[in-house]
């Protein structure tokens, strides 16, 4: 794994969604979001952020049970969830990596799950849990548009009043 490019520390489940919000003002077709973190981390809150901003009006809950919901919004969100899953040859039944490729973006909830089958693109987000209210969502990029997008997210952050640590200045 990538060096942190940058973290966020939210104060609630409100603004940890509204990092998500941020993220779907700099996401394209194509874009992939590994989210991983402890149970209860707020990989959801993220995801549910990210699908809000993305214009998406039915509730987003996480597709543990379902491994994937698609939400339509001005771009498809292709929400995953490979908790359940086994091995990384599950993932091939799912038809992961052309979703990945497809033309929405990618919140992949545990996608730290299978190492080996990580996108060479996108960003890594794990979530750490400090108490009850309190992350620090840690962003490190993959690839060149990962890097790129870590950038523009850590900026958009850092403008939308959200407390950004690390990265370039």
């Amino acid at each position: 794994m990538t060096a942190t490019d940058f973290a966020v520390r939210t104060t609630s489940a409100a603004e940890t969604a509204a990092a998500g919000r941020v993220l779907a003002d700099l996401v394209r077709p194509g874009d992939v979001a590994l989210l991983s973190g402890d149970l209860g981390a707020g990989k959801t809150q993220l995801a549910k952020g990210l699908a809000e901003g993305l214009g998406v009006v039915e509730p987003v809950t996480s597709p543990t049970f379902n491994i994937l919901l698609v939400h339509e919004g001005r771009i498809p969100l292709y929400h995953f969830d490979l908790y359940r899953l086994e091995r990384a040859e599950e993932l091939e039944d799912l038809d992961y990596y052309a979703t990945l490729e497809a033309d929405g973006v990618s919140a992949v909830e545990w996608g730290d799950r299978f190492p080996e089958s990580l996108p060479q693109d996108g960003i890594d987000v794990v979530l750490h849990t400090v108490d009850d209210e309190e992350r620090l969502i840690e962003v490190s990029s993959l690839g060149p548009r990962g890097r790129e997008l870590a950038r523009a997210w850590r900026e958009a952050c850092t403008t939308a009043g959200l407390n950004t640590q690390g990265g370039q200045e």
